[in-house]
């Protein structure tokens, strides 16, 4: 790759250092249908965003209806920070800190232009290659979309792109040895050894070598959407927690992982199989840090969102996730708030939050794979996914944090 002069390495330099505090830095992956457990292609994001509040909505649009995560305070329906639509096409990012640095620089709401630009894909886009043909529309001067993005489609097509003002470079992820794309917040077109999120983006290829072509939405959703280790660190472990004594605090940094102070929610599209009905593809949501919060699934066909994911200044499961995010990381201020102390999770004493989190949420991807087996009606979608984000809300509502004792865990 052409080595920049170092006066302008170091300005591009300096930009990435500010964009990094940002802290807009999303982990992502794209698996193609080889590379599951089921042959169904999927889609994940930790979205890592300064607005901690999301929610999903459906968006009547033409030619393509489509459910978008955003902002809680965003009504606009125009803005879409990942999503799936009526025929199948799944769309998420990851900001790229080392593209078009000074001209993101110069330009106010650019994070919002890439959203824009997701919105008026899922509205126009059946395919990959339609995709590929708006970004090829859509590049030039005044594009303010820059940005990694991955697309999956209900004809197996799953690729990541990287767009920059001037070009772009697609990566299928059949054509990869992985039959997977992990990505975080550099860019291979971009300056070597720039932009953010390597510590990430190496942690993240451990763990999915580690599945060793049998991803699953189970593996993604309890090992890297949740995972606080890192490669560089000796972070404990899951099971190292169930060995801490509850009334003393463990405190993990956890900033650099791929769960951190900063994710707001995870989105996991399970396409469907080659001739399967699009609308049968699935948005499972995170809402809220992954960690303090449960999976729920969602359908375009349902033609709305449960008000638990939706509903209110704050969606319902978002604004408990909230609140157990407080007590997981109770300490005041911008760098105190990166430690975590695990034994909220997990303890000694069985009573921290995350075994019986999971124990739900395993029990609702039960549910919802023996459901689909069936062949439901969008109706019929609509009354399950409604009852499947109750029993998630519910659980979350149970777990307590009692004066001077420990969490108790309800179930």
């Amino acid at each position: 790759m052409k080595t920049l002069p170092y006066a302008k390495l170091l300005t591009l330099l300096l930009l990435v250092r500010l964009c990094a505090l940002d802290a807009m830095a999303c982990t992502t992956a794209m698996v193609s249908r080889s590379a599951t457990n089921d042959g169904t292609p999927l889609l994940w994001k930790n979205r890592d965003t300064g607005d901690q509040s999301n929610k999903v909505i459906y968006v009547n649009a033409m030619p393509y209806t489509y459910l978008a995560i955003v902002n809680h305070d965003d009504s606009s329906e125009r803005l879409a920070w990942g999503g799936v639509n009526s025929a199948g096409f799944a769309i998420e990012d990851s900001d790229a800190y080392n593209l078009d640095l000074v001209a993101k620089a110069e330009r106010p709401n650019s994070e919002n232009q890439v959203a824009t630009f997701m919105a008026d894909a899922l509205r126009t886009c059946a395919t990959v290659d339609d995709f590929e043909a708006l970004v090829k529309k859509s590049m030039g001067p005044t594009f303010n979309g820059t940005s990694n993005y991955g697309v999956i489609d209900a004809h197996g097509g799953v690729a990541s792109f990287e767009v920059s003002l001037k070009n772009y470079k697609r990566y299928d992820a059949k054509d990869t040895d992985a039959k997977y794309v992990l990505k975080t917040n550099f860019s291979w077109i971009g300056p070597d050894a720039t932009g953010h999120g390597y510590t990430r983006f190496d942690r993240e290829t451990t763990l999915f070598n580690k599945a060793n072509g049998n991803i699953s939405n189970k593996f993604v959703l309890e090992g890297p959407a949740r995972d606080l280790g890192s490669n560089l660190l000796h972070n404990p472990s899951p099971a190292d927690w169930k060995t801490f004594p509850a009334d003393t605090p463990y405190w993990v940094q956890a900033d650099f992982t791929i769960d951190r102070d900063t994710t707001a929610s995870t989105i996991l599209i399970r396409g469907v199989h080659a001739g399967e009905d699009p609308l049968h593809s699935t948005l499972w949501i995170i809402l809220g840090e992954p960690l303090c919060s449960i999976a729920v699934p969602l359908w375009v066909a349902a033609g709305q969102t449960p008000a638990e994911v939706r509903e209110g200044a704050d969606a319902p499961i978002a604004r408990e996730a909230l609140r157990l995010k407080h007590i997981l990381r109770p300490l005041k201020g911008v760098d105190n708030f990166e430690f975590v102390d695990v034994t909220k999770l997990d303890n000694a004493s069985g009573t921290g939050w995350l075994p019986g989190n999971l124990k739900v949420e395993q029990e609702i991807l039960d549910a919802t794979q023996k459901f689909l087996a069936g062949n439901p009606s969008p109706a019929e979608m609509a009354v399950f996914e409604k009852k499947m984000a109750a029993i998630a809300l519910a659980r979350l509502q149970e777990v307590h944090s009692p004066a001077g004792g420990p969490m108790a865990t309800g179930r």
